[in-house]
């Protein structure tokens, strides 16, 4: 399995990793980070792990070339029957270093398409044309190209990103330990919102924050929390920014944390007004536990609500209509408790990570 992150390989494929480790495959992971603690826990599940300089971000066709070059290696080392890609960077160059090692399975997992595809103004024109780009030539290695919404499937295809000869497969995102995640009582009052990501801008970090000051002029007693690590990435947040907000009042800040489940439980909604994504797992995570959801009408978002069963759609890039929608949930907190409920039976019906990992596995014949 080839990815960007290490501990995505945990946090997001750690239960795939184990099912195909349960069906007898020896499986080696690998991303660009030496990360001790992800190589131990890795170990523990009988997991190999191993690393490539592969850069997340930034295009330098010297440093990709020495990625793939890298990791080609690897791959003809471990001599694997089937590959699993997720991610830009990974699909493109691990689905090349897979056919080049002789992989006799090649799967890609797109896990969120982006705004990048499209582009924005003349540079993101060129860089969504370089991407398209790459995306059809590393695609083109592969066998099954699984999608996480029906969106990013479309848009693929509107593209061209994926040929005739591909198996293409839908899935429910990554999937939720229901185990794990089991559900937990509601706090107390005041009303708690909390959002958890990434602190980047397409996760719809400042929408939420206007919101928060939005709602809580009306109700100051109002609770709007944010839980995630600052990013690297071109449109993440300053440690500045987030200073003032905490000196503002206008979110409460929960850091960075291994272990979410504390903090899904101290709140009543889960929000996250993001741009797109595959299907968001912070989401999926807190419908197990039994939270409203509050989210956008964009790919990978709209799969985890129904409107009004277990939470609400907003437009993205619009604070007035996410503040409308969190004031509606402060105004009524006995329907914020059965839109809880809903969303636990939503996830058991359509998001239980064992049958998620089973159909990519069938996918993949590795089951």
């Amino acid at each position: 399995m080839v990815g960007l992150l290490a501990e995505s390989m945990l946090s997001f494929r750690g239960e795939l990793l184990r099912a195909m480790v349960a069906e007898g495959h020896e499986v080696l992971a690998i991303a660009p980070e030496d990360d001790a603690h992800v190589r131990a826990e890795l170990a523990a599940i009988g997991v190999t792990y191993d690393t490539v300089p592969l850069r997340r971000a930034g295009m330098s066709p010297w440093r990709d070339l020495r990625a793939a070059t890298s990791l080609t290696r690897t791959l003809r080392d471990f001599r694997p029957a089937a590959v699993l890609a997720y991610g830009a960077k990974p699909v493109v160059y691990g689905s090349l270093a897979a056919r080049l090692a002789g992989a006799r399975t090649r799967a890609a997992m797109i896990t969120g398409a982006g705004s990048a595809l499209s582009g924005a103004g003349p540079r993101g024109r060129i860089l969504a044309t370089v991407l398209r780009t790459l995306y059809r030539i590393g695609l083109a290695q592969t066998h099954v190209v699984i999608f996480q919404n029906a969106d990013d499937r479309s848009l693929f295809k509107a593209h061209r990103l994926i040929g005739r000869h591909q198996r293409v497969v839908l899935v429910n995102g990554s999937g939720v330990d229901l185990s794990r995640f089991s559900v937990a009582p509601l706090p107390p009052p005041p009303m708690t919102f909390v959002m958890v990501g990434r602190l980047i801008r397409d996760k719809g970090l400042y929408e939420y924050v206007e919101a928060a000051r939005e709602v809580r002029r009306s109700h100051p007693e109002v609770r709007a929390q944010l839980l995630g690590g600052l990013d690297a990435n071109p449109s993440g947040i300053s440690q500045a920014e987030l200073d003032r907000w905490r000196a503002e009042g206008v979110i409460e800040y929960l850091g960075s944390v291994k272990d979410v489940r504390p903090h899904v439980a101290g709140a009543h909604v889960c929000v996250l007004p993001s741009y797109g994504e595959g299907m968001p797992r912070s989401v999926l995570e807190a419908m197990a536990m039994g939270r409203a959801v509050i989210t956008t009408d964009v790919p990978g978002c709209r799969e985890t609500v129904e409107e009004g069963r277990n939470g609400m759609l907003v437009p993205p890039r619009d604070p007035r209509a996410l503040a409308a929608a969190m004031r509606l949930m402060v105004a009524d907190p006995a329907r914020v408790a059965q839109m809880g409920l809903e969303s636990r039976a939503m996830a058991e019906e359509r998001f239980d990570v064992h049958a998620v990992n089973g159909a990519i596995l069938a996918a993949m014949h590795l089951a």
